[in-house]
């Protein structure tokens, strides 16, 4: 059987990584088509990387055929699996999410906070259109999403969009796994870790080893210890013993701009006024990713790849899609609703959460209650992310300023205005629904 994939944000320096995982897949995920698709924006990245991913096509010698193109409805004939990894707005949009927060004394950050507010209201509507569009042009494949903010975009794909083959994924539970594994000198493939929450808001639960409960053990080390694998987006601080034996449980890095606010936001205030944003720094990193994807003689992924934060998102996809394909029945952890997984949540609420992967999609499963130390913040986060759902389909200014009030991270009704009107203002082009 032929396979056809349509990476959606073609253009993205992340391509050559989905490329290479096809590749290295290619005997039990014989995909023979790969349609690379953006905008008259990115034209120029999808020309340079889709020329990169030719040449490591050629020189797998695998029977891939490959193209690239602006037209998203031609290239979803026939598709069986859709990957989207966009940035409505580009870079550009990204320095301002962490430019106007920062410059205000909040945290500025893509995924999290005002600007991960502002990425989502960007984002859903665009990817609305693209879901009822896979629902109308190849309506049994699969939407993989890895474009953030993953858990919001799939809840709002799921939840409000025709299509309902989508599944969210994220590198976070990939990387937490395997700095656990290091920390226990273990296989990645040994370690299991029971994950409860929500996208950049999960907790590691239960950690098991070949089957065996080492989550003491690995709280004991990660007490005296720099613990989890931070994203190159983020620089890890720690944690303090007491924290961690209160918890109980495996922060994940993102956690840091929650529970260490007030030193989390020094440091990027710090790191503003000497380098600039996070997207100026990946800006420039893109720059000379490019510059090496031009090179004719290049023929693989290059290393330098995995200074950008969302490192190994694209072999998380891959594994999935391989998996869907095969009907493997293996466990992994992906974005999808709750359906009982945790019974204090709706089954409609799409959680991070590991699950059985079938042809039929993720089955996920169940956790128990909420731990008592995490059940009144992950009731409130969902009911936030609800909120920015709302507020980025409906384009409706009230329901916008509830959405920044109600994050932790700005819970602020005065600044919260401020800060909504200056990001509306900057990102009027990108926001047609709140015109």
């Amino acid at each position: 059987m032929s396979l056809k994939l349509v990476v959606v944000g073609g253009g993205s320096s992340y391509t050559p990584e989905i490329i290479e995982g096809i590749i290295r897949r290619h005997e039990t995920f014989p995909v023979s088509e790969i349609v690379l698709v953006d905008i008259e924006m990115g034209k120029k990245k999808l020309e340079v990387v889709g020329n990169l991913a030719l040449r490591m096509i050629e020189k797998s010698a695998k029977p891939i055929q490959l193209s690239w193109t602006l037209n998203q409805k031609e290239a979803l004939e026939n598709a069986d699996f859709v990957s989207t990894q966009i940035r409505v707005g580009g870079l550009e949009a990204r320095a301002k999410d962490e430019r106007i927060p920062l410059s205000h004394g909040f945290i500025g950050q893509e995924t999290n906070g005002a600007g991960g507010i502002f990425k989502a209201f960007r984002t859903i509507p665009v990817l609305m259109e693209l879901a009822q569009n896979v629902h109308t042009i190849c309506p049994e494949a699969w939407i993989i999403n890895f474009t953030n903010p993953a858990g919001i975009v799939t809840e709002a794909l799921l939840k409000h969009s025709p299509h309902k083959k989508v599944i969210g994924v994220c590198n976070i539970p990939y990387n937490m796994r395997h700095s656990t594994a290091e920390i226990l000198n273990s296989s990645p493939q040994e370690v299991q870790i029971e994950f409860v929450g929500m996208n950049h808001f999960v907790f590691g639960k239960k950690v098991l080893v070949e089957g065996i409960d080492r989550t003491e053990e690995i709280l004991k080390i990660i007490c005296h210890d720099d613990f989890g694998y931070s994203p190159a987006n983020i620089v890890n601080l720690g944690w303090t013993k007491t924290f961690i034996e209160s918890l109980k449980m495996l922060p994940n890095p993102y956690h840091q701009y929650y529970f260490q606010t007030k030193e989390v936001l020094e440091k990027d205030i710090n790191a503003f006024k000497e380098h600039g944003t996070r997207a100026e720094t990946v800006q420039r990193l893109e720059e000379s990713l490019l510059n090496l994807y031009s090179d004719p003689h290049l023929r693989d992924k290059p290393k330098e790849l995995e200074k950008r934060g969302g490192a190994f998102y694209s072999d998380v996809a891959c594994s999935l899609m391989e998996s869907i394909y095969n009907n493997r029945g293996d466990i992994q952890t992906v974005n999808t609703f709750n359906q009982g997984a945790i019974p204090d949540l709706p089954p409609d609420a799409v959680i991070e959460v590991n699950s059985v992967i079938t042809r039929e999609g993720p089955k996920p499963l169940a956790i128990g209650v909420l731990p008592p130390a995490i059940k009144g913040i992950i009731h409130y986060m969902k009911a936030f992310e609800e909120q920015v759902i709302r507020a980025a389909l409906s384009g409706d200014y009230h329901e916008a300023y509830i959405a920044l009030v109600m994050n932790p991270l700005v819970s602020d009704e005065k600044m919260a205005k401020v800060l909504l009107d200056e990001l509306l203002d900057a990102h009027k082009a990108f926001l047609p629904q709140f015109q």
